[in-house]
């Protein structure tokens, strides 16, 4: 595969200005003080990280650093060994992201440095063969002989967290040593899913999508299964990391971040990074709290996307008569406006069904999908079509 190389000043992405953060932490988090700075290849130098912040990801007992990396779409080993040397000892990645090659560069990092951090992969619902030919697949390209998590990916529905066949072939993981802990990760249904799982007593972990437009119930269900011992990472944390210039020099990332890490049921955060910048700004959250400029920024980022943002509320599903799904379009449309990354964006969009795309929205003189948070559907189905033609 053709790797793409960033852009030499894009890479180094001078450290964001943030604030120093040294506030209250939750009585029952470690805290551990870097005195050691870092320095790019270049000669730039790195910004010291104030604290680590670590909880307990739940009966797995592994001690994470509350915020910890997304692989998803980092290409440059370097950033990622920059986060091990600030403490962060959590690796999110997958099979499927990149089309297998994420997890070979973040195999480049693992050659030498397996034993600094935990690592969780992924893989789909499928045949016990091939999902045991996945994983065998991800363990050759991360350079390892085993994950810490493995996920069964993208549920969305509960006959999918108790279907036997995966359940099988995730306990045959675990037997055969190729993964010490079981987990599953939702984009959708997520509270009906989470409650479901908690008497099940199966799943270790859940990667779930929560950020400050997440609804309020997600949050108490978060802390129900944390307190049912069940490790909860957060992911989608930044809502999209749209790019607002009325916001002038506020960031939303760290904000975002923080209003994250106030649910105490939350183990860890696995924001994407791909350049120095983003690392260096993300890690400045560990130890801190939120302050009044973090609400502003909140408030205010609030406002930007208020009427781009899909919050994966799941109220519409099934209400398309056509049947197209409306959640994971947004989810696609998130990725390339948000996050700015047209091949992800792509390749995600590639894995709706044809029958569940908004082609059929042509047709249609009036949407009958009505957003409870007041998107405008159609205009977003129609900016989809246009965006992944």
């Amino acid at each position: 595969m053709k790797e793409n190389r960033f852009n030499r000043r894009e890479f180094i992405d001078k450290s964001a200005k943030t604030t120093l953060a040294v506030g209250l932490t939750f009585p029952w988090i470690r805290t551990k003080k870097i005195l050691a700075s870092t320095t790019h290849q270049d000669g730039v130098q790195a910004v010291k990280t104030p604290t680590l912040e670590f909880r307990t990801l739940g009966r797995t007992g592994l001690k994470v650093t509350t915020v910890a990396y997304g692989a998803m779409r980092t290409r440059e080993p370097a950033v990622i060994h920059r986060a091990i040397d600030y403490g962060l000892n959590y690796i999110d990645t997958a099979h499927c992201y990149m089309d297998g090659y994420n997890e070979i560069v973040v195999g480049k990092v693992l050659k030498t440095r397996r034993k600094e951090t935990f690592i969780a992969t992924k893989v789909h619902n499928d045949s016990v063969d091939k999902m045991m030919a996945s994983i065998e697949a991800s363990l050759k390209s991360l350079q390892t002989d085993y994950v810490d998590v493995i996920q069964l990916h993208n549920l969305k529905e509960v006959s999918q967290i108790k279907d036997e066949r995966a359940m099988e072939a995730l306990q045959r993981m675990k037997k055969e040593g190729k993964a010490r802990y079981i987990a599953f990760t939702t984009h959708r249904n997520q509270i009906e899913l989470i409650k479901a799982a908690i008497p099940m007593n199966f799943y270790d972990v859940i990667l779930v999508a929560y950020n400050f437009k997440s609804p309020k119930e997600l949050g108490i269900v978060i802390q129900d299964a944390a307190k049912a011992g069940i490790g909860i990472v957060g992911m989608k944390t930044q809502a999209g990391g749209y790019q607002n210039h009325k916001m002038g020099n506020l960031s939303p990332h760290q904000a975002s971040l923080k209003w994250v890490l106030q649910n105490p049921g939350v183990a860890t955060t696995i924001p994407s990074m791909v350049t120095y910048g983003q690392l260096d700004e993300n890690i400045q959250v560990m130890g801190s709290k939120m302050g009044w400029r973090d609400r502003k920024t909140l408030h205010k980022y609030d406002q930007s996307i208020d009427s781009v943002f899909c919050r994966m509320c799941d109220d519409c599903q099934g209400t398309c008569p056509k049947g197209v799904d409306v959640l994971d379009v947004n989810r696609c449309l998130m990725y390339a406006e948000g996050y700015r990354d047209t091949g992800l964006a792509h390749s995600q969009y590639q894995t709706i069904p044809f029958a569940k795309r908004p082609n059929a929205c042509l047709t249609c003189q009036t949407c009958q999908v009505t957003c409870s948070y007041g998107l405008n559907v159609h205009a977003k189905m129609k900016q989809a079509l246009k965006t992944f033609a």
